[in-house]
């Protein structure tokens, strides 16, 4: 069988540069998302914002290895790390004042990744 690899070169150095991090910080969490990232499409996890809401209290870093879409309604702020967002779910994500940062910000940001949640 023949194996299929991702040819978005976004992706691959994204998923490169996580692995590398995760090496270098000892940080676990970023060799779980690039695992995640690295499945392919049809295996790549999609969060709704009502799992979001369900899962999550104010001021939560979440990390969402995948796309986020706008179904359902999130009542409080959270910042939200994904690879890709609808746009329907960036607008209600605004109106409640949640911040959307791509994985490469998160990973600046928070290099051990402590004090994050992936949801899948």
């Amino acid at each position: 069988m023949r194996e299929t690899k991702t040819t978005n070169p976004q992706l691959t150095a994204l998923i490169f540069h996580l692995k590398k991090e995760s090496r270098d910080k000892q940080a676990p969490i970023w060799l779980d998302v690039a695992d995640h990232l690295a499945r392919p499409r049809t295996q790549r996890v999609v969060v709704n914002l009502s799992k979001l809401s369900r899962h999550t209290k104010k001021a939560d870093v979440v990390i969402v290895p995948g796309k986020v879409l706008g179904t359902g309604t999130i009542d409080h702020a959270v910042t939200v790390a994904s690879f890709d967002i609808s746009a329907t779910a960036k607008a209600k994500l605004d109106a409640v004042k949640a911040k959307h940062i791509t994985i490469l910000e998160l990973l600046e940001k928070n290099p051990k990744g402590s004090n994050v949640k992936i949801i899948r």
